[in-house]
């Protein structure tokens, strides 16, 4: 076995020889495939998207509340991930076998950090809305600190994700007991993550659970359209989230507990990830999109270079003040059992 060092490029044979990967040709073929093409077409138009979410909240003021800055993040995340996998794919293949483990847990590892960004972006969505239901002063005071801690806790939490196996949890010096899909990661490693997302993932269920029976318990006259759309709202999310990352779990936790490695179906994981990263384009569709005010605001951003002709066609967006005052039509009064009368929940 090649000595144990982040700088042999050895090691990325050795493992890969192990896992009888080597035999696939897109490890020897020097062209991109058509699938990469595609992926990468579809990554960009997930930057497009969240940076369109960014700039819209960033120009309006009216946006520049907790919730927005929460769905913010959400979109700054899920940016991220859309380069981490266009990175993913370009560094991939023939390169593979071009990289220092260093490199190839660097582009891994930016995979990992901006999915769980991602995850965690929806539980402070979550605790956010939650919050804001039962009336808990989560903001009073410090306002800015307090939700910069949040939202900075989301990313140390998937920047250490990240970086474990850089730090020692790898399988760089061990011949069994590594990951097939991810051939210098330890299984026990695999088996941490999918561990943690899932608990996360109960965590943002036992939550919108919780907001849903107090608005059903709530005996506002507003009580009932809005519990509606918090129960549309909550089915989108979490029917999206697992759809999109059920696949991932599943393929991973095969590989935890099979020890043949030549199981075919753990040789087509990418396909999988690429899955879980649609997740990442459909984050800003359900929580900005269902917004009459952010659809408004995208159509100004995305047309501001045509706004004399923007403003025939819609005169209702000739002046910023206007956006303002159909926000305010829009959701109304505030309600005692939905403060902010927002969508997103």
């Amino acid at each position: 076995m090649p000595s144990c060092s982040f700088n042999n490029k050895e090691l990325i044979v050795f493992h890969y020889n192990l896992t009888r990967k080597l035999g696939d040709p897109k490890y020897n073929n020097q062209k991109m495939r058509s699938s990469s093409v595609f992926f990468i077409i579809l990554c960009s138009f997930i930057i497009l998207e969240n940076l369109l979410v960014l700039v819209a909240i960033c120009r309006y003021k009216k946006f520049h509340s907790a919730m927005f800055y929460f769905i913010g993040n959400l979109a700054l995340s899920d940016l991220f991930a859309g380069v981490a996998y266009i990175f993913n794919i370009v560094f991939s293949g023939s390169w593979t076998m071009k990289l220092t483990p260093l490199q190839w847990f660097f582009r891994e590892g930016t995979m990992f950090v901006a999915l769980a960004a991602s995850v965690l972006s929806l539980l402070a969505i979550a605790i956010e809305r939650h919050a804001a239901i039962v009336k808990v002063k989560l903001y009073s005071g410090d306002k800015n600190s307090r939700m910069c801690l949040l939202i900075g806790s989301c990313w140390i939490a998937s920047v250490l994700l990240g970086v474990l196996p850089i730090m020692g949890w790898n399988c760089l010096c061990l011949k069994n007991d590594c990951s097939t899909v991810l051939p210098l990661f330890a299984k026990d490693y695999i088996l941490f993550c999918i561990t943690l997302l899932s608990i996360i993932l109960l965590s943002i269920v036992i939550l919108y659970v919780r907001i849903y029976l107090i608005v059903r318990s709530s005996h506002c006259e507003t009580a009932a359209p809005q519990t509606l759309a918090l129960l549309k709202t909550v089915t989108i999310v979490l029917g999206v989230f697992i759809i999109c990352w059920a696949p991932t779990f599943i393929i991973l936790l095969l590989d935890f507990a099979y020890e043949e490695r030549d199981l075919k179906i753990l040789h087509k994981a990418e396909y999988f990830l690429a899955l879980a990263t649609l997740n990442s384009a459909m984050n800003p569709i359900i929580y900005t999109l269902r917004s009459r005010d952010m659809r408004r605001a995208f159509l100004r951003v995305l047309c501001c270079t045509m706004e004399k002709r923007i403003e025939d066609c819609f005169p209702g967006l000739r002046h910023p003040s206007n956006l303002d005052r159909s926000y305010h039509k829009h959701v109304g009064a505030e309600s005692p059992t939905m403060p902010e009368n927002t969508t997103f929940v």
